[in-house]
């Protein structure tokens, strides 16, 4: 791998933290990066961006807690079964094509962003849905089918995180980026506890994409929390809106 090759990844690395602390969706920037590296397999650059993408979930997350606060009684349960799902999606990944699922999440991000866009009062405040079980009860639901599909696949996990906080549970965007990054780290571990003894794991390339990615998502999240739920919500539909345009290029060119 030349050295150009390399400051791309990390460029992609430190960019992807951002937004993924932000809002999620930094698997729309990391993931094709480390695919364009020579000899890479697509369930390597996936295990490889897992590694990548914890150590800058880790980061945001931590900062988050501190600044924000975020619930713990929707973050724990939807965190514990998120870990289950993703172990369990990682387990199948390499037997599922990624175009199988690229035609249903264009369609459920198409609905998403004209959702967000028609309702500009969403997730301006927190008003909860449910209180006690209930809540939990969804919180952890949303984990283990946000998590499962995050293991087979990644890109716009925490953005998917996000939505289900602000749409299903009703909390304003910036808790929501708060509670989604603690998830987004359990599901980053979940994965690599299937990939790292799978072998799939690049370890130097991922360690470094790795740091920028902790960098990167460390000051995304002091932006975040700087700038508050609009800025959030803004950040959310620009990402939305990206992954639309790339879903969609992809399976245009695939019929190409």
């Amino acid at each position: 791998m030349d050295r150009w090759t390399l400051a791309l990844l990390v460029l992609a690395g430190l960019t992807a933290g951002w937004v993924d602390a932000v809002v999620g969706g930094g698997g729309l920037v990391q993931l094709p990066a480390l695919l364009l590296v020579p000899g890479i397999t697509p369930v390597q650059a996936l295990a490889t961006n897992k590694l990548a993408a914890i150590m800058g979930t880790s980061v945001s997350a931590a900062t988050y807690y501190r600044r924000v606060g975020p619930d713990l009684r929707t973050a724990a349960p939807m965190a514990a079964t998120a870990f289950v799902g993703a172990v369990g999606g990682a387990a199948v990944a390499s037997h599922i094509p990624a175009d199988a699922f690229e035609p249903i999440i264009l369609v459920v991000l198409v609905g998403v962003l004209v959702y967000t866009v028609a309702r500009p009062r969403l997730g301006a405040r927190t008003d909860l849905r449910w209180t006690g079980n209930g809540h939990r009860w969804a919180a952890a639901g949303i984990g283990l089918v946000v998590g499962t599909y995050d293991g087979m696949l990644g890109p716009g996990t925490g953005t998917f995180l996000v939505l289900a906080c602000v749409s299903v549970l009703g909390y304003a965007f910036l808790p929501a980026s708060a509670i989604a990054k603690i998830v987004n780290l359990a599901t980053n571990a979940g994965a690599l506890c299937f990939f790292v003894p799978y072998g799939a794991v690049v370890w130097g390339l991922g360690l470094a994409v790795g740091v920028a990615n902790l960098l990167g998502g460390y000051l995304g999240a002091r932006t975040a929390v700087a700038k508050g739920s609009g800025f959030v919500r803004m950040v959310f539909v620009v990402v939305v809106s990206a992954l639309v345009c790339k879903l969609g290029w992809d399976l245009l060119a695939g019929r190409g």
